[in-house]
């Protein structure tokens, strides 16, 4: 039996929403995931950091803020605040914060030449990553390659009754650094030695290959992930089970 013209087209205005629904769906991230998440890059040390966000390979990277421009210099004392979008789905990388950088003559702030710190060890790097499994998050503040400046990271926003601590060391560990382990530009270099006095200082970083953090973490879905620069020590504090 034929169908008459009028159903016809309701069917296949029918067929076409119904499409449309599952291409939309089959875009969307992993449930639990939100529809959007940031990293923020704050500037607390008394001095301009040149951060450098590098995604790992095979992962979009997002090296520009809200502008569509590079990050450049983010200026010292509270200042200096950037907030990039993540990509759409899984992404990860590292963040670190370069330090004594000359500006190109040509292009100012946004080109980043020489710096003393950050462009080699000894670096402070912050690993994060999002969009996982379920929406899934992991961060750490690794000190493997020496430390440069004070790196602490926090989420904000995420699933409640997850565990999403505050990460990363706040404390000047350059300050008493063995001469054989000072770098000329600044910072701490890694060593053996090293290791143990960073985890005892900092037990919140990664100091190895196989090391982790004192603190747990079970991360889902945040909305943010915050890296601070020279948080003050004392104001760190872990917010384990709080959006």
């Amino acid at each position: 039996m034929a169908i008459p013209s009028s159903k016809k087209t309701c069917l296949e205005a029918l067929m076409i929403s119904a499409l449309a629904v599952f291409a939309a769906a089959a875009g969307q991230p992993s449930p639990g995931a939100p529809a959007t998440a940031n990293l923020t890059l704050h500037n607390l040390c008394p001095y301009p950091v040149w951060p450098l966000v590098t995604a790992n390979s095979g992962v979009p990277s997002i090296p520009t803020d809200a502008d569509g421009e590079p990050v450049g210099r983010l200026d010292g004392n509270g200042e200096g605040l950037a907030t990039l979008a993540f990509p759409a789905g899984a992404w990860s990388g590292r963040v670190v914060a370069r330090t004594g950088c000359a500006a190109d003559d040509e292009d100012g702030d946004d080109v980043v030449g020489r710096c003393a710190t950050g462009d080699a060890p000894p670096v402070t790097v912050a690993q994060v990553s999002v969009g996982g499994p379920g929406g899934l998050a992991a961060y750490s503040v690794s000190l493997v390659d020496g430390f440069n400046v004070p790196v602490v990271v926090t989420p904000h926003g995420f699933a409640e009754g997850r565990r999403c601590p505050t990460l990363g060391c706040a404390a000047d560990l350059a300050a008493g650094c063995p001469v054989g382990a000072r770098a000329p530009g600044g910072g701490c270099g890694a060593g053996a030695s090293q290791a143990a006095t960073f985890k005892a200082r900092c037990p919140d970083t990664r100091t190895n290959a196989t090391d982790v953090e004192a603190t747990p973490q079970d991360c889902v879905a945040p909305g943010e992930i915050k890296v601070v620069f020279c948080l003050a020590p004392d104001s760190v504090t872990s917010h384990a089970s709080l959006g």
